[in-house]
């Protein structure tokens, strides 16, 4: 007698997140539901899904606006995506749905959710919550003080400039304080410690820069080479279709941690020796320097993930035999 397990069926549920509102599309039941976001609303929607069988919720990132219903839902045990917009809105597309609306959205990210299968979100501790808020906080402030001191170069001597300069002390002092908050709190575990002694083995990576990684990319040393590259957007893609072969562009990953690593790269060709090399020998070849300072930054990043893996800091006997490697 021959027996067949069925295997269960992962019931994919789109939400579309909005300041007011939840949209819930259940795909395998084709219903469409509305919530309110607030406490109230997730409490509601928590309830639904765990009457469920094998829910997977999927939703956008909308810049903070699901940050309390994923978490809510996760602190449930129930698996939740925050996925990026734009592929959703190309399937959208694809899908001939050029009509927007809530009901249409919150289809569309359930149908991203069955096609693509996304992995469910890793949510932060406590502290690494706090950490990450401090960490965006202080380039919150760092952008300000930047068009404050664009801003200043534009006024004459008078009672608007001198208000503006002393803004900008306020918001250099200010963010002195964030980088000792930062520092002591990415210090408060030892694991967090140990990482950050490894980020800042090499020079050009100071305290901010590392302890940035820890809660920017915490994927350092889980993932491998090009998967870690295309994560902080430094992947090369190609552009070729028939005989046209084009030049190959990074695209898309995270722009905070490439900021961060674009600093630490410009620093480290003035004072690390194996990636000084490798750009002059870029520059050498005929590359321009912005394409040579990427690939530098690949590098950089890509050294920086076996480091940690590993448990090595760095070595510039290793790590120069690895620059010389096409």
């Amino acid at each position: 007698m021959n027996t067949t397990v069925k295997e269960k069926r992962t019931n994919w549920i789109g939400v579309d997140v909005s300041k007011d509102k939840l949209d819930v599309y259940d795909l395998s039941a084709e219903t469409y539901t509305p919530y309110t976001n607030d406490t109230a609303g997730i409490e509601a929607l928590a309830q639904m899904l765990l009457t469920r069988p094998q829910p997977a919720i999927v939703c956008e990132a909308t810049g903070g606006y699901e940050a309390t219903m994923a978490l809510r839902l996760h602190q449930l045990g129930l698996s939740v995506s925050v996925v990026n917009p734009r592929p959703v809105r190309d399937l959208a597309r694809a899908l001939s749905k050029l009509a927007k609306t809530d009901p249409i959205d919150a289809y569309v990210i359930a149908k991203y959710g069955e096609v693509t299968e996304p992995a469910a979100t890793v949510f932060a501790c406590e502290a690494e919550s706090e950490l990450k808020q401090w960490v965006s906080r202080r380039q919150q402030l760092v952008e300000i003080l930047s068009a404050e001191k664009n801003r200043r170069t534009l006024l004459i001597n008078g009672p608007a400039r001198d208000e503006v300069s002393e803004h900008i002390e306020w918001l250099d002092e200010k963010i002195k304080r964030l980088d000792k908050k930062i520092e002591e709190i990415s210090d408060s575990t030892p694991e967090w410690k140990e990482r950050k002694a490894i980020l800042r083995s090499p020079k050009g990576i100071g305290p901010l820069i590392s302890a940035s990684f820890l809660v920017l990319i915490p994927e350092l040393g889980k993932l491998n080479r090009r998967q870690i590259a295309a994560l902080a957007g430094l992947a090369p893609f190609n552009r070729d279709s028939g005989r046209f072969r084009g030049q190959r562009r990074i695209w898309g990953g995270r722009g905070a941690v490439r900021s961060l690593l674009y600093m630490a790269t410009l620093s480290a060709l003035k004072c690390n020796p194996p990636i000084r090399a490798f750009y002059q020998h870029l520059l050498a070849k005929g590359k321009v320097k912005k394409v040579a300072i990427i690939a530098c930054m690949r590098k950089f990043l890509i050294c920086l993930n076996a480091m940690v893996k590993n448990n090595e800091p760095w070595d510039d006997d290793k790590v120069t035999a690895f620059f010389q490697t096409p």
